[in-house]
Formats: C-alpha cells, sequence, structure tokens
C-alpha cells in the first residue's frame, strides 16, 4: 500500500533560527560574489539535526546523477545537464501514518552562461508537464499503490539573489485508499550553481494536503540559499 510513516512534524524552529542568522548577518560577512565551489555547496546543505530529531539520513544515499521526476505520474526524471559537478544530500522523517523526505542536489559549474543553459533545459521539461494526471492501481512484485490524480503547477521563485521556479505537485488517491502527498521541487540558479531542493511529504488515511507545506518548503530552500548568499 503506502509508505509507513510519520505525520507532518517539520522542526520548523531549527530553519527559523538559520534563516534568521542570515538575515542578520553583517556586511562583512557577506559572501565573495565570485564563483561558489563545491565544498561551499555541500557545507549549505541542511543537516538532519537542523530539520528537526526524528530526521535521518537514508541507509543509501540518493545518486547525485540521477534527478527527481519534475511531472506527476510515473513520468521520467529529467536527465541531469550536462557539464557540471552534482554533490547531493538526502533526509528522511518516516512513521506510521506518514512520512517526510528532503533531496538536495547543486549542480556546480564552470561559470554563470552553463549555470544558466542548465536551467533552461530544467525550464523546458517543468513546462513540458501536464497539468494533470491520472493513474490506475499499480501492483507488482515489488509495488502496491491505489489509483490517483495529481496535479502540477509551474510557480516562479525568487529568494535572496536567487531566481527560477518551483514544480509544486499535489497527489491524491482513490477515496478508498484516503492519502496525499505533496511535492515541491525548486530549481534556482546564482552564479555558476543551479540549486535542485526537493521536499515532499507522504501522509495515510488524509483527504487533504499537508497543512503548511507550502511554508516549509519555502523555509527549507530559503535556509540553503542563505547559508550561500
Amino acid at each position: 500500500m503506502f509508505v509507513t510513516a510519520r505525520p507532518l512534524r517539520v522542526a520548523v524552529a531549527a530553519v527559523f533560527a538559520l534563516v534568521a542568522a542570515a538575515g542578520c548577518s553583517s556586511d562583512d560577512d557577506t559572501p565573495d560574489a565570485g564563483r561558489i565551489e563545491v565544498t561551499t555547496m555541500r557545507g549549505a546543505f541542511l543537516q538532519a539535526a537542523d530539520i528537526g530529531p526524528t530526521w535521518s539520513a537514508p541507509e543509501t544515499s540518493a545518486d547525485p546523477q540521477q534527478m527527481v521526476s519534475f511531472c506527476g505520474g510515473a513520468s521520467t526524471p529529467p536527465s541531469l545537464p550536462p557539464g557540471a559537478d552534482p554533490v547531493s544530500s538526502s533526509f528522511a522523517d518516516e512513521g506510521e501514518t506518514g512520512a517526510q523526505t528532503l533531496e538536495q542536489l547543486a549542480l556546480v559549474y564552470p561559470d554563470q552562461k552553463a549555470a544558466q543553459a542548465g536551467q533552461a533545459l530544467l525550464r523546458a521539461v517543468a513546462d513540458g508537464c501536464p497539468p494533470s494526471v491520472s493513474v490506475p492501481a499499480t501492483v507488482t512484485s515489488d509495488k502496491s499503490e491505489p489509483a490517483y490524480v495529481e496535479t502540477v503547477e509551474v510557480q516562479e521563485l525568487s529568494e535572496g539573489g536567487w531566481s527560477g521556479f518551483a514544480l509544486v505537485r499535489h497527489k491524491k488517491y482513490e477515496a478508498s485508499h484516503p492519502g496525499t502527498a505533496d511535492t515541491a521541487v525548486a530549481v534556482l540558479t546564482t552564479r555558476n550553481v543551479v540549486l535542485v531542493d526537493t521536499y515532499a511529504i507522504y501522509q495515510l488515511n488524509k483527504s487533504e494536503s499537508a497543512p503548511g507545506f507550502e511554508a516549509d518548503w519555502k523555509k527549507l530552500v530559503g535556509s540553503v540559499v542563505q547559508r550561500v548568499g
């Protein structure tokens, strides 16, 4: 059926603290406006302790060469845009009635022009996503999932000198197997980096989207970009 996991409980206080600290920094703390290195992005990623006490790294780390799906349904994830040095980090909070996941991927390019080209390729994929898809029940040897409808919306996004877009997906399962899944894929670029930050929350026995979903994914994204500057 569904993944067993805990309900929504993002420790937003920790993220608020990160954002507040970034917002109160002095001019002397402003990062250099030059090239962003892989080590900088790795250090800017949130860690499990930054998000909440029930979060942890999965047993198997995410493949930095594999992107998340942009469109709804069973769509194939986009290919990694060429020319970048990828670095990634994944965390999850799982329980009996829901789950949350956070996947952070940074594509570090040689220069700004290459990063903008990489983002343009990803935007083309996003713009091609259908606004709604219906998927029948799926039963295989390793997966059992009820039928569902998933909507996809592309939003313009700007945060602290980073600009791009976000794909916001809402999945609702058939009434006989109630459950929801809300996913936000934020794609932001500054200087020579493209950040692909994906937050998702899955709920069992729910017919409405998770409360606070939009505010939470924006806080998570904002905390990373403000760490970089």
